[in-house]
């Protein structure tokens, strides 16, 4: 058997490493992948379509039918024969380079032992290259040839079985891949080469299988016996310790090889219905692994491709992630940060005076610790938005948080000349969130609102508005009289880094509509009519308390 050992007596550390890093390598292939319901039930459709077709054609009425001899029939098949059993050893080969399964080894080398005497199988064929064949054959010598090769898989197959199951420390192959594979085909063509010479120039010395060119003697039915038994063990040793898609369709293999020899029991003659037959079953049995092998590749390596993409989108995101961070946090901190140095100009103009206006001072020194405290705050809210837990909520009054965002932009509101008009709602619900957060998301919006109105003509007018909805909700809305959106802009102004101003970040809007839909609300822009955009937002009551809040006017 052409599956080498060099285990030493005593496994390393490194070694048990090695081991274990192939067994979590092993679950992404046929080897070792357990097979699915589907897989089941196509291998079971396949093997019930096998038998019937052996019950229909078994009988000694049907499978003595005799046919005419095609004679390009027998090239064609031990050609296809060579072709898909080398392809199928390659790949599974490939396969022992990677995991170093001493089972795979095995059974590659069974499907390249049934690739490589195909060939002197066709060589020695009566009719075919000459009366008797050539390479000196003899009258059985291709028998004896079928009789090797179907004898040797199956052996190939138990060896596999017995190597997948054996010691788990023993299971791999330690040394280099390349040496046991090339030792496993060199074992392999040397036992083809030995099992040839010996049906061709030997068969003087072997019992007759054939009586003539086309009819096999009574002996055959004692040689097949053997091969078919041999097969069934195999089969039954397969069925008994199946764990993997590979040994699912092993399994069906062995049922086709099964079949191909006893239709050669009812008439033991060539070209007849049960030979054309045997044939075509050893043709699929020597094709489902190559199948099911390229079908398997195929899909891991578009289950590859696939992650390699995730990985790609996954550090693309990581990157936009840090860029919305880093900007996020430039956009917020924009607003205290001009507070406090608004505030710094303005107490450092009180004590500069003749006579300093210590109060005024202490007051623009007050404004400064409120921003900084702000500063923080807004940090400490763009931190649990982009954690797991997310923020810290409480029970809040929209209400007062719309009169301290509007005092807290009425520097702002004077200097650009905007009247202020509030409306805000009758005993409304209070809510349940981050009080930073919701007040990041008012001061966004009326900064956005300002920045509409500046560059616009009279009048400048900012209506801030609050109405309960049948206590389950609260709206909010921001309009303005300035440039208004374009119809076209309305959604994307949500998106990250899509901005209509010439110093937006793009990511204003995008962090307000986050932090809405975090408190499971909804946050959209609309038209105002005449002028300007109209920003709405509802947040879900936290219960039925209500908040007061006097307008504009006073009342």
């Amino acid at each position: 058997m052409p599956v080498l050992d060099d285990t030493p007596q005593g496994d390393s550390p490194s070694m048990t490493k090695t081991a274990a890093i192939a067994d979590e390598e092993e679950d992404f292939v046929i080897s070792s992948l357990s097979p699915t319901l589907a897989q089941k039930r196509l291998a079971v459709g396949v093997v019930l379509v096998l038998f019937s077709v052996l019950l229909a054609i078994a009988s000694p009425v049907s499978a003595g039918v005799h046919l005419p001899r095609v004679s390009a029939f027998v090239p064609i098949y031990a050609t296809a024969m060579f072709v898909t059993d080398s392809i199928t050893a390659v790949l599974l080969f490939a396969q022992f380079s990677v995991l170093r399964l001493r089972a795979l080894l095995a059974i590659a080398s069974g499907y390249l032992f049934t690739g490589l005497i195909s060939v002197p199988w066709l060589l020695t064929f009566p009719t075919i290259f000459s009366p008797l064949g050539l390479l000196g054959a003899g009258l059985s010598s291709t028998t004896w040839l079928y009789t090797l090769w179907h004898s040797g898989f199956p052996t190939f197959v138990i060896a596999y079985v017995l190597l997948k199951e054996g010691d788990p420390r023993r299971r791999f192959w330690r040394g280099s891949p390349r040496v046991a594979i090339l030792s496993s085909v060199g074992i392999t063509a040397a036992l083809v080469c030995t099992g040839t010479v010996v049906a061709t120039a030997g068969h003087d010395r072997l019992p007759a299988l054939m009586l003539d060119t086309v009819n096999l003697s009574k002996l055959w039915f004692y040689v097949g016996a053997f091969a078919a038994l041999l097969n069934v063990l195999a089969l039954g040793l397969v069925w008994a310790r199946r764990r993997s898609v590979l040994d699912l369709w092993l399994i069906v293999v062995m049922c086709a090889c099964v079949i191909e020899l006893c239709l050669s029991f009812p008439v033991p003659a060539r070209y007849s219905v049960g030979w054309y037959s045997g044939r075509l079953f050893g043709f699929l049995s020597g094709s489902l692994v190559l199948f099911v092998l390229l079908y398997e590749t195929t899909t891991l390596y578009g289950a590859l491709l696939r992650a390699l993409l995730a990985q790609r989108r996954e550090r693309l995101a990581r990157l936009l992630t840090g860029e919305a961070v880093s900007a996020s946090i430039a956009h917020e901190l924009r607003q205290p940060l001009a507070a406090m140095t608004t505030d710094a100009s303005a107490g450092l103009r009180w004590l500069d005076r003749a006579r300093p206006d210590v109060e005024e001072a202490k007051a623009a020194l007050k404004n400064i610790v409120a921003a900084g405290h702000r500063a923080g705050g807004i940090i400490d809210s763009i931190r649990a938005l982009f954690r797991k837990d997310g923020p810290m909520r409480a029970s809040l009054d929209l209400n007062e948080l719309i009169r301290e965002s509007l005092s807290l932009m009425r520097g702002e509101l004077q200097a650009h000349r905007i009247s202020v008009h509030v409306e805000p709602g009758e005993r409304l619900p209070r809510v349940k969130g981050d009080r930073i957060q919701l007040q990041q998301v008012l001061l966004n919006l009326i900064t956005n609102a300002i920045e509409a109105m500046v560059i616009a003509k009279e009048p400048r007018i900012l209506s801030v508005t609050s109405t309960s909805q049948d206590s389950d909700s609260v709206l909010i809305s921001v309009e303005d009289t300035g440039e208004g959106v374009e119809p076209n802009h309305l959604e994307r102004i949500f998106s990250p880094r899509f901005t209509t101003k010439a110093r937006g970040t793009g990511m204003g809007l995008a962090i307000c509509r986050s932090i809405i839909e975090a408190h499971e609300g909804h946050l959209w822009a609309a038209s105002n009519r005449p002028l300007g955009a109209a920003f709405r937002f509802t947040l879900p009551a936290d219960n039925g308390l209500s908040a007061d809040f006097p307008d504009s006017r006073g009342r």
